[in-house]
């Protein structure tokens, strides 16, 4: 699946799992194969990029609802908002999608994106792919039995990549 025209594929799982390790694992081999990647991340935890004391904190503080801090290697766009948590659609909406190959996510489990689960047996947390059929592949310490769906090790960075691309 897409999202204007720009292949999206998800990563979920509880948190510790691994899924972001995971995943810095799999961008940085999509960026040497040339790839543009997108990656847009959920958090339940109220969370700032922002300091107090800082200018863009500051402009935040006196109302400004939306603050853009640009530089000459990177920008980023800080909006206020005083609704409900955004959904993954809304945040794509908001990116520069003509310059992206490829927008994975983490988190976000219930978008039916195509997914692999990150599961870690010491956690004891039930498995997400029994309820959920976007889910395409698991990735796994623990001894996992499925006909249905490719299986993978928690080091298997390539067979995660093979999955992600195959299916993009």
């Amino acid at each position: 699946m897409n999202y204007r025209g720009v292949p999206v594929f998800g990563f979920v799982g509880f948190s510790g799992s691994g899924k972001t390790t995971i995943l810095t694992k799999v961008i940085k081999k999509l960026q040497q194969k040339g790839l543009n990647v997108a990656v847009i991340k959920h958090t339940h935890h109220h969370f700032d990029i922002d300091k107090p004391g800082k200018d863009s904190y500051k402009f935040r503080a006196s109302g400004a609802q939306q603050v853009i801090v640009g530089s000459k290697k990177r920008f980023a766009l800080m909006v206020e908002m005083e609704q409900q948590e955004p959904d993954l659609t809304y945040l794509m909406s908001k990116l520069e999608l003509n310059e992206l190959d490829l927008i994975l996510f983490e988190g976000f489990k219930h978008e039916k994106y195509p997914k692999i689960e990150v599961h870690r047996k010491a956690m004891d947390k039930p498995w997400i792919f029994r309820d959920d059929d976007s889910i395409i592949a698991v990735v796994t310490d623990a001894d996992l039995d499925v006909s249905h769906l490719p299986v993978l090790g928690i080091n298997d960075v390539d067979g995660i990549l093979d999955v992600v691309l195959n299916r993009v």
